[in-house]
């Protein structure tokens, strides 16, 4: 071994396994029992820990269990898939469950599998009426007081969504009749349940009776005094179900009347319309696939135009003004008001934006529906309070939103524009520049019933803020109003606050002899129907195009005394002997003056103008619509100017030996029932 050299050149030896071990000779080619050969180098081959061969065989299963898992999920969705795809191949193939949703497609997808039938429980009784929907409650009113009258619920025919939920308190005046609009604006196809609560006949004439025959009843012309009585329907197709409970007397209400009925669901392709695939119509789809009761809008056959082509205003002076529309949850009101003004020449759709109080779904709807901008506000205060604070944010987001804007116009959801809105704003904006002492400029006259006003180019001045459609000057609001506007911990009327001397100012506000509004909207918060129909209802609306308006700037506060001093002294004394409530009080003339002298200490004494409003069928719960001291009508079409003696700085064109007509409540309880508006200096 001495003598042994490595050679570098000679390649190295790598034994061949497999060959060895068939061999069973070591590496020199001794036997296996020898230092060199195969046996000793198998028991020198590095051997796995014993923990790190646990762990591999541990990873062996899991991987075999994530195979088989994987392969039952698979499983499991391909035999699911088969077994939904086979309801809705059956129901394909039947006819459309009565009558329902002829003509529509649907893209609708509320549930992945929908059942084939609804089950619809209703229960209608005195103190509560509730409609549950595959056990789900949509439906629980049984608050005490509240939600009188027929509960009407609509459900999509596809899917079983609620489209549409209202009250109608049919004890009271035309609820009846609101019923029938809604139920006729309704589309056909769609699922109908209907539930009396407490009281739903004392004020259903025969028409509201006739929209539930239409949908079916067979129980709608014997419905009585306090009966309760449920329905389940498909518009325009089957009833299937009807139930009614008979009061058995005059005090006693029926017996509670437990509804069951199982209401199958049409297809999803049948349920939606064919309209192209436009922006309006994207839109319109969006709208009437999960909101109900607007008629025309969702007619698959022909459907009412969203978009408006209106006449250009020549010098339009409120192009770029800020429209602000003070909304609330009354949707339908949004939705009339919304296309009365869309329709008005001179309009700009993107200085539109409605003020919603609430985060409610259906009046952010209607405004996408129409492509205008909508924001909702938190709600901040309670009842007047919560509507001032709602007014003051509308307000201030208004002038953030349009920075530039010196002006904004301020709406109501429940008011109808007239024709030449805008043109009025446009020729009257001039006067909140020329003019400091205009406070605002109103399109509507507390004052202007329909016997009471007659000339459309004619204005007044007003001290009191008549609001209803008014267009403000930011610098009023943003240098005085907006810091000094009632905090939320206040009951406070934002409008009578408005009108509150150190708050106007001695300023005085422009409004029209015949208003550019028309007020149509019969509850809210301090609205009803009666209310509407005594004051409301008879006030003249301007439906003409376009008005020129006559000596604009008479209006102006000195010529405007001139304009009041040369009536007063031109004017024809009326018989104060007689009672104003005579029908012949004024004569049968036209275009004479004529002057009516009352009693009135003070600013606040308006006891006898109270008893005259109520004699001439006007505005009679407060006092409005004055110019110091002195009321501007239009009766018969002759001026007539009524002033308040001594008060007023008019009572020297009183003949010295006329008494002033003074007049008396004569029954107090006899308006007990009236909606009173206070004032905010009493509460």
């Amino acid at each position: 071994m001495d003598s042994w050299r490595p050679n570098p050149r000679a390649p190295p030896f790598v034994p061949r396994r497999s060959s060895l071990r068939r061999m069973g000779v070591g590496v020199g080619g001794s036997s296996s029992s020898s230092a060199g050969g195969f046996g000793s180098y198998h028991r020198h081959l590095p051997l796995l820990p014993r923990g790190r061969r646990l762990a591999k065989l541990l990873q062996g299963l899991l991987m075999l269990v994530l195979v088989a898992t994987i392969a039952i999920n698979v499983t499991f969705i391909v035999e699911k898939t088969r077994q939904l795809r086979e309801p809705l191949v059956a129901a394909g193939s039947e006819s459309d469950v009565g009558g329902a949703g002829v003509g529509r497609r649907n893209n609708l997808r509320l549930q992945e599998s929908p059942p084939k039938t609804l089950t619809v429980d209703v229960v209608s009784s005195q103190t509560r009426v509730s409609v549950t929907v595959d056990g789900a409650t949509i439906v629980e009113d049984s608050e005490e007081r509240k939600g009188r009258g027929i509960h009407v619920l609509v459900l999509h025919q596809a899917s079983g969504a609620v489209m549409a939920q209202r009250v109608f308190d049919t004890y009271s005046p035309h609820e009846d009749e609101a019923m029938t609009l809604f139920l006729n604006m309704v589309s056909p196809g769609r699922i109908l349940v209907l539930a009396i609560k407490d009281e739903g006949t004392f004020q259903m004439k025969n028409g509201g009776r006739d929209a539930l025959r239409r949908l079916g009843s067979t129980h709608a012309h014997e419905l009585g005094w306090r009966d309760m009585w449920a329905m389940v329907a498909v518009k325009g197709g089957r009833v299937y179900g009807e139930q009614l409970a008979h009061s058995p007397d005059f005090n006693t209400w029926g017996s509670a009347v437990m509804l069951r009925a199982e209401v199958p669901l049409v297809p999803f392709e049948e349920s939606d319309c064919g309209w192209p695939d436009t922006e309006e119509h994207r839109r319109r789809r969006e709208f009437c696939s999960h909101i109900e009761g607007y008629g025309s809008v969702c007619s698959c056959s022909d459907p009412a135009p969203l978009a408006f082509t209106t006449e250009p205003l020549l010098n339009n002076q409120v192009h770029d003004v800020p429209v602000a529309i003070i909304a609330s949850n009354r949707p339908h009101y949004l939705y009339r008001s919304l296309r009365s003004l869309l329709a008005a020449p001179g309009v700009n759709p993107d200085m539109i934006t409605v003020f919603i109080d609430g985060y409610y779904e259906e009046p952010l709807a209607v405004t996408k529906l129409f492509g205008l901008r909508g924001i909702q506000h938190t709600p901040l205060g309670v009842r007047n309070a919560r509507i001032t604070q709602h007014y003051k944010a509308s307000l201030t987001a208004t002038f953030n939103i349009f920075p530039a804007a010196r002006y904004a116009i301020i709406l109501e959801e429940d008011l109808d524009v007239s024709p030449d809105f805008f043109s009025y704003f446009s020729q009257t904006l001039r006067l909140l520049e020329e003019d400091p002492t205009v406070y605002c400029v109103s399109a509507w006259n507390d004052q202007g019933y329909e016997h009471t006003s007659s000339d459309p180019a004619l204005l007044y001045r007003v001290e009191t803020m008549p609001g209803l459609g008014w267009i403000l000057k930011r610098s009023l609001y943003k240098d005085e109003l907006e810091s000094k506007w009632p905090t939320p911990e206040k009951m406070w009327d934002w409008d009578m606050w408005m009108r509150l001397g150190e708050v106007r100012r001695g300023r005085e506000c422009i409004v029209p002899d015949v208003s550019r509004t028309y007020h149509f909207g019969s509850s809210g918060l301090n609205m009803n129907s009666y209310f509407q129909d005594t004051y409301f209802k008879k006030h003249s609306f301007n439906t003409l195009p376009y008005v020129e308006l006559r000596d604009l700037d008479t209006l102006k506060k000195d010529a405007y005394e001139e304009l009041i001093t040369g009536m007063l002294r031109r004017g024809t004394v009326l018989d104060h002997s007689r009672s104003p409530c005579e029908d012949t009080f004024i004569p049968d003339t036209t275009g004479h003056t004529y002057l009516l002298f009352i009693h009135m200490e003070h600013h606040k004494d308006y006891s006898t103008w109270l008893q005259v409003a109520k004699c001439l069928r006007i505005w009679d719960l407060d006092s409005r619509g004055y110019h110091h001291g002195m009321w501007r009508l239009n009766m018969k079409s002759n001026p007539l100017l009524i002033i308040g003696v001594p008060f007023s700085q008019y009572s020297k064109f009183k003949p010295p030996d006329l008494k002033p007509l003074r007049m008396e409540a004569k029954d107090k309880g006899k308006d007990q029932g009236k909606p009173k508006e206070k004032n905010i200096s009493q509460r």
